[in-house]
């Protein structure tokens, strides 16, 4: 049935599909709170979507009536992660460059799991067949790129970043940094971040003039 051959709702009056549809929304988002909570201890355990809906106590087939693939809830997890972490932890549009992901990394300390999860999905998509895992990845990176991009060049207009530095380069390197840092962070927990990236900030700001150095002081 095409949607001019639809009866018309009374006004005033909800019809049963929107109330449907309001319940089904918010049993969704009910799924993926509880998938936030297990996975930021457990990371992307589980080979199946019935061992997932074990873990955090769902009926197999009420996660396939949400998700058509095991990729498709692990990407919708994150998101949905870390759009619960913006609301509840926002960066400061001020922050320098590096200082959001060194925010970040502190932060994505607390939650181990969804760091093993980022990078499980990440790793997906670099291999055939993982659709899902390949837009997201492709389309966080772009994205991280053109916020870090902005902050760059405010941050060379401000004299905190060395001026003759291509900021999409940087960009770059800042993610691949942050990205690698994490990493070795997840093989071995004695890998602290934090101070190699503040080590890359120091290293892209503009040399300090003469007689303004440490020693100056």
């Amino acid at each position: 049935m095409d949607d001019a051959a639809k009866p018309e709702p009374t006004p005033g009056s909800s019809t049963p599909a929107r109330g449907s549809y309001r319940k089904g929304v918010a049993r969704r988002q009910e799924i993926l709170d509880r998938a936030i909570e297990v996975f930021a201890e457990r990371g992307a355990r589980g080979t199946s979507l019935r061992a997932i809906g074990e873990a955090i106590g769902v009926s197999h087939a009420a996660l396939r009536h949400y998700f058509d693939s095991r990729e498709e809830l692990l990407v919708a997890v994150y998101v949905a992660a870390a759009e619960r972490e913006a609301v509840e932890d926002p960066d400061d549009d001020e922050t320098s460059v590096v200082g959001v992901m060194t925010h970040a990394a502190r932060r994505n300390q607390r939650v181990p799991g969804l760091v093993q999860l980022y990078t499980t999905l990440v790793a997906n998509g670099l291999e055939a067949g993982h659709p899902e895992a390949r837009r997201f990845a492709a389309d966080r990176f772009a994205n991280i790129r053109v916020d870090l991009i902005e902050r760059i060049r405010r941050d060379q207009a401000a004299g905190r970043v060395r001026a003759d530095l291509e900021p999409v380069a940087v960009a770059s390197l800042v993610i691949a940094a942050s990205d690698g840092l994490q990493t070795q962070w997840l093989l071995d927990p004695a890998i602290d971040p934090t101070p190699s990236l503040e080590l890359l900030e120091r290293l892209l700001a503009p040399p300090a003039p003469p007689g303004r150095g440490p020693e100056a002081s």
